[in-house]
């Protein structure tokens, strides 16, 4: 005897071995013997053989039409063999009997089961609506056939164009649009990044990179809702000394400015002020969550996007020729020693005379015109000129706080290679389209207008942070443990020492209009200095105050993908000068890993060739293709330059190197359902 069963929603046929009356032993067509429960047993049966049976029942049940089995079936409970009775015969075959019991199992929309081999129609409602739901489906995958067809065959559906960016990075799996992707990638054999760039889905690798960025961290745009500015209600006196800043042309967030008090006389004030935002905002407000909820301004070569709309940025920026809010740490000097006598922190409106310019000075101001004060000034610009006395004192107290940070640091900080200024003259309001030129300039690292800012941020930065320690007024602060390999640097609530900069705290708290944790270390210093040793308890973050490790965690990651983006653009447009100038080749200096660095331009890159090469090797290599896409461009050694490596310096060791890689994508095929001051704006507090 043969029996017909189902296991697990399939049907099988075997010879029945022994049986008792809760199950039988079966031995299947294969050979193989399996125990089935008596209640699962649907057919009994002694010919033909079950393999047949279920062929000819599956070519009978192909042709039982639904709706009319539908009409037939009886409004109660019934068994697939009263549904056969119904609609062949009152003397069904085995045959018409198995089929019936594929078809109503096949069939759900029609048919509900109800338990083994039984089942109970559907109502016509339900079943109408189920219908049209099929119907969906079945238009719906042949959209996704079509929009598959036309891929690969090299067109590109407008469909599929519109939500680009989204099906390759965000997407949504049960789409249309990211299943026909799927199923074009599959049956071309082609990575979907391949196939849509063949197709001419991506017209434009600028707007790729940049709708990729959006996409992610401003999925909403990068317009600012109507939000004005608030007043500072404080009567802040007047602060009596004529105050410069120095950043570049493009700098409208003016966040910092310098003056010095007191030359000649034996004791020198020098006053660091900064932005005071946080006199106006208030933590909670509408403008305060829209700065909390970018966290920095982003940065890139032709373009920006701001933490803080314009009109607001205007209202608190260190603009020459008016009397800006500011938060002033002023610190007296011996002039002879440079000994540190005393330091206060004021609230107050500082005078600005001047807005120096890095890329109108830094060319025409050697050290030696600061350094000497017999130096002749031709062809110094006036504004120099003007604060010639300023600066210079300045640059020696640069320079001895520098060497004092090194002694704690444990090594020299080694300037080796240049900053790279990114110029797009021509790029719009909304930014560049990426067919602009671009210009690359160099402005070497340690230049006396660098060096005079760097040092003036890194000692409010380490001043305040120690100072908030001392009041208990907790801060965000950036850490070091050591410089050894692998040791990173942190952010926390707690003033530990930076390695890298050799100081024993450091507080971001110099940039209020462009980061928002400097922001946050704004309002605690505000607390400080209005309040004194009683400011744990005013200061807007108490201690252990959990918004301050949400804030901490959130700027982590919103700051390193600002950078991310920033280094990525800085390639794109890096490529974008070779393609532009013709070049095809460069020379280049080997450091590690078969990787080169470009001598005259900011350009790390894999090097065939090298592999017998020491580090710090240089050579002649020629570019290969590039794609602006992936941001990838390799080099083939052409000829070695020098016969003996130059020494690795020690700032290369420490240095982390990227070189671009492939696009993270998010289509799956397989689916069926700070640290990095050479990426910072110029003009910008690069210190970590």
């Amino acid at each position: 005897m043969f029996v017909l069963f189902e296991d697990a929603g399939k049907f099988l046929g075997g010879r029945v071995l022994s049986e008792s009356d809760a199950s039988a032993q079966v031995e299947l067509e294969s050979g193989k013997r399996v125990k089935v429960k008596s209640a699962n047993v649907l057919l009994r049966f002694e010919k033909p053989q079950p393999a047949e049976l279920l062929r000819d029942a599956q070519a009978e049940a192909s042709g039982i039409e639904l709706d009319l089995a539908w009409e037939f079936a009886p409004e109660e409970e019934f068994g697939f063999a009263d549904l056969a009775r119904e609609y062949f015969s009152a003397n069904a075959s085995l045959v018409q009997q198995a089929a019936a019991l594929l078809r109503l199992f096949e069939a759900p929309h029609y048919f509900r089961r109800a338990g083994k081999g039984r089942f109970r129609k559907a109502s016509a409602e339900i079943l109408q609506q189920a219908l049209v739901a099929i119907e969906k489906k079945k238009q719906l995958q042949a959209q996704i056939s079509a929009w598959a067809a036309e891929l690969a065959s090299g067109g590109c559906p407008p469909e599929i164009r519109e939500q680009l960016y989204k099906i390759l990075f965000k997407p949504d799996k049960n789409a249309p649009e990211y299943k026909a992707v799927v199923e074009a990638s599959r049956n071309t054999q082609t990575a979907p990044l391949a196939l849509l760039q063949r197709a001419g889905a991506i017209t434009s690798p600028y707007q790729f990179h940049w709708k990729r960025f959006l996409l992610e961290w401003f999925p909403k745009g990068t317009g600012f809702p109507p939000l004005a500015a608030p007043a500072i209600r404080d009567e802040l006196p007047l602060a009596g000394v004529q105050a410069f800043s120095v950043d570049d042309s493009s700098t409208t967030e003016i966040d910092d400015a310098l003056s010095v008090q007191g030359l000649g006389t034996g004791t020198v004030t020098v006053g660091v002020h900064i932005a005071a935002p946080g006199l106006a905002i208030q933590t909670g407000t509408p403008l305060d969550q829209l700065a909390r909820q970018r966290l920095s301004t982003v940065y890139m070569p032709g373009h920006k996007i701001t933490m803080l709309p314009d009109d607001v940025v205007q209202a608190y920026t260190l603009l020459e020729g008016r009397d800006c809010p500011a938060v002033s740490l002023y610190v007296r000097y011996d002039e002879s020693t440079l000994e540190v006598q005393a330091s206060e922190t004021r609230l107050e409106r500082v005078p600005i005379a001047v807005n120096l310019r890095h890329d109108q000075l830094d060319e025409h101001l050697p050290a030696e015109f600061l350094e000497d004060p017999t130096a002749p000034g031709a062809g110094i610009p006036e504004p120099a000129l003007r604060f010639r006395a300023e600066l210079s004192f300045l640059f020696r107290l640069a320079k001895q706080l520098k060497a004092q940070r090194e002694v704690l640091r444990g090594k020299p900080e080694n300037f080796t290679r240049p900053d790279y200024n990114f110029r797009v003259p021509t790029a719009g309001e909304q930014g560049p389209t990426g067919e602009e030129p671009v210009e690359i300039t160099v402005r070497k690292r340690g230049a006396p207008l660098d060096l005079i800012v760097a040092e003036a941020m890194i000692l409010a930065n380490s001043t305040w942070g120690q100072w908030l320690a001392e009041n208990g007024v907790p801060g965000i602060y950036r850490s070091q443990a050591s410089l050894a390999p692998g040791v990173k640097v942190r952010m926390g609530t707690k003033a530990l020492p930076h390695a890298g900069i050799g100081v024993k705290s450091y507080a971001w708290s110099t940039s209020p209009l462009r980061r928002y944790t400097d922001l946050v270390n704004q309002w605690q210093i505000i607390a400080a200095a209005r309040h004194g040793r009683t400011a744990a308890l005013a200061a807007p973050f108490k201690p252990k105050d959990a918004e301050l490790f949400s804030i901490i965690s959130g700027f982590d990651a919103a700051y390193g993908a600002y950078n991310g983006h920033q280094a990525g653009m800085e390639r794109f447009w890096t490529l974008k000068y070779l393609q532009q100038n013709g070049v095809r080749e460069l020379e280049a200096t080997v450091f590690k890993d078969n990787l080169a660095r470009a001598d005259t331009l900011p350009l790390v890159l894999p090097l065939l060739g090298a592999a017998d090469l020491p580090r710090g090797a240089r050579v002649r290599l020629r570019l290969g293709e590039i794609d602006l896409i992936t941001l990838d461009v390799s080099g083939t050694v052409l000829q070695r330059l020098d016969t003996i490596a130059a020494p690795a310096s020690v700032e290369d060791d420490s240095e982390e190197e990227t070189v671009a890689g492939p696009i993270a994508i998010a289509v799956d095929v397989t689916d069926t359902s700070e640290d990095n001051p050479v990426i910072a704006p110029a003009g910008a507090d690069v210190s970590s």
